[in-house]
């Protein structure tokens, strides 16, 4: 690796997944996994393999069918971690163990070890996770709070034992720019054996610095730098992957680091995993939200006019947005559509495209104008052929005294079950038909409603997110009709808590992992 490359480590699948309601399914896993792979992406942090069955399973499929980035995995301090991460990256192309224990007095205390008891941890557990594997990285947890001379011991310790790359994790985004540079190009400087590894760092946006705390480290000599699709993960989220790299490529004069990324990818990956988490990408999001490239003041839209640099300080297409948004109608065809998907990043196959086809036509006869959101949408709505439950038919009487009515037809294991119900307000009588169809004790945690484009004949994306026995899923659909793409997300969260109640068992969820093992 040269000196002006940084690897992008994402860890969309590990800590993003760690969210408190995020959630994906082991297809969705696979599926975000290939495009991190072909957007180059260094580093792919697929899972936690000792959490549950089903995360080992998703972190060894990953790790068979890896094309290019190194797979790795997460492991505390003990053997048996180490041995099933092992387990689970060891078929891929490049496999890495990543090992952690927590290093500050407050995270010492867990364990309750002395200073003394864990570096004679680190020290056994980096070694033998060295002789599984030829790429080891070790993590001093919270280690921007973790007493000096004690982080330069335990990072030589590490390094001696056989670690290969170096993290250092601000883990309750704790730190500031200066501090985050001055560490990195301290332990460089002071520790012995640093120059022969690669320093990473890991930080998170508690206090809205966590691109600037991983720019500010590259700054000092990191060479890695952790971080997610939208800057997903626990409390406020990690560092942003799409803001790290697009803060490279347009300031690379005064940041002359190059990474492996297709920025073009970008939007088309932050779509998907808004999507298969739950968590809508905020309107004013730097990189992808939807008014990242949006100018309404006249003042910049005049300006925009006569140079797009005036007010753009990067081009749409850098991140795969188109540089138009013409639309489509009933009477466009399969080719039209295909070149207008391909124009958006997507290649899909003669099977998707029919599907997609259909969708986009009985959508086309209830809106004028399909935009390119819209298609965006119709790509974004987690159906499956197999599903257990199907929305046949819906019907909602409003008025403006008494109970709305939801009179629905569902289609249950392959066979039709009618009903009707009612509610306060046409979602909830819709819901409540669905409860009565299919009893179930899954508690509704978010029910989301945005319009993908502006007028009254605008789709509307709804997102709902459930919650039954620690298990969380969440639903997403689109359609001109509010209360059907309410009806159609709910019965897709369900779907999705019915497979993960037959892939689950005893501590599956991986936020039930303690770590006080390590």
């Amino acid at each position: 690796m040269t000196k002006d490359r940084v690897l992008i480590f994402d860890t969309t699948l590990r800590d993003g997944e760690q969210s408190p309601g995020a959630t994906m399914t082991h297809a969705e896993k696979l599926e975000i996994a290939e495009l991190l792979d072909e957007m180059g992406v260094d580093i792919i942090e697929a899972g936690f393999p000792i959490a549950s069955e089903g995360d080992f399973k998703a972190v060894s499929e990953i790790a068979a069918n890896a094309k290019s980035a190194t797979i790795c995995g997460l492991a505390r301090a003990n053997y048996k971690d180490i041995d099933r991460c092992w387990e689970a990256v060891k078929n891929a192309k490049s496999p890495r163990i990543h090992t952690f224990i927590g290093t500050s007095p407050l995270h010492r205390a867990i364990p309750n070890l002395t200073q003394d008891e864990m570096a004679e941890r680190i020290h056994d557990t980096v070694t033998h996770a060295r002789n599984l594997c030829d790429n080891v990285q070790w993590s001093p947890m919270d280690a921007t709070r973790t007493e000096w001379d004690y982080l330069c011991r335990v990072v030589e310790i590490a390094i001696k034992a056989g670690a290969t790359t170096i993290n250092i994790p601000d883990t309750v985004g704790y730190t500031a720019p200066a501090e985050s540079a001055d560490l990195i190009k301290r332990l460089i400087a002071e520790v012995p054996g640093a120059g022969d590894v690669v320093f990473a760092t890991h930080c998170h946006n508690d206090l809205g610095m966590a691109t600037a705390n991983s720019l500010a480290a590259v700054a000092g000599g990191a060479r890695q730098v952790e971080c997610t699709i939208n800057g997903l993960g626990e409390r406020a989220g990690n560092t942003a992957l799409e803001e790290v790299v697009m803060a490279l490529k347009v300031r690379g004069d005064i940041m002359p680091y190059d990474t492996g990324v297709d920025t073009r990818k970008i939007m088309n990956i932050s779509r998907r995993v808004a999507t298969v988490s739950g968590f809508a990408v905020q309107f004013n999001k730097a990189i992808v939200g939807k008014n990242a490239f949006a100018h309404e003041s006249g003042i910049h839209q005049d300006g925009m006019l006569k140079n797009r640099e005036t007010f753009e300080v990067m081009k749409p297409e850098d991140i795969g947005l188109s540089g138009t948004s013409l639309p489509l109608g009933k009477h466009s065809g399969r080719a039209a559509l295909r070149a207008k998907l391909n124009e958006l990043g997507f290649d899909l196959a003669d099977n998707q495209l029919n599907d997609v086809f259909v969708r986009f036509k009985d959508l086309a006869d209830r809106k004028k104008e399909v935009f390119d959101d819209d298609l965006m949408a119709l790509l974004s709505q987690n159906e499956s052929g197999d599903d257990r439950l199907k929305l046949k038919s819906l019907r909602v009487v409003c008025g403006t005294d008494g109970p709305q009515t939801a009179e629905m037809v569902m289609e249950i294991d392959g066979e039709d079950a009618s009903t009707t119900a009612t509610g306060d307000g046409p979602v909830d009588a819709t819901f409540n038909a669905v409860k009565a169809l299919f009893n179930h004790g899954a508690r509704l945690q978010l029910y989301q409603v945005s319009a993908v484009t502006e007028g009254t004949d605008a789709q509307a994306t709804v997102s709902v997110r459930m919650e039954e026995e620690g298990r969380i899923a969440t639903g997403q659909s689109a359609d001109t009709d509010t209360v059907v793409a309410s009806a159609k997300a709910y019965i897709n969260a369900l779907n999705r808590l019915l497979v993960r109640r037959q892939q689950s068992g005893p501590g599956y969820d991986v936020k039930g992992v303690s770590y006080k093992d390590a």
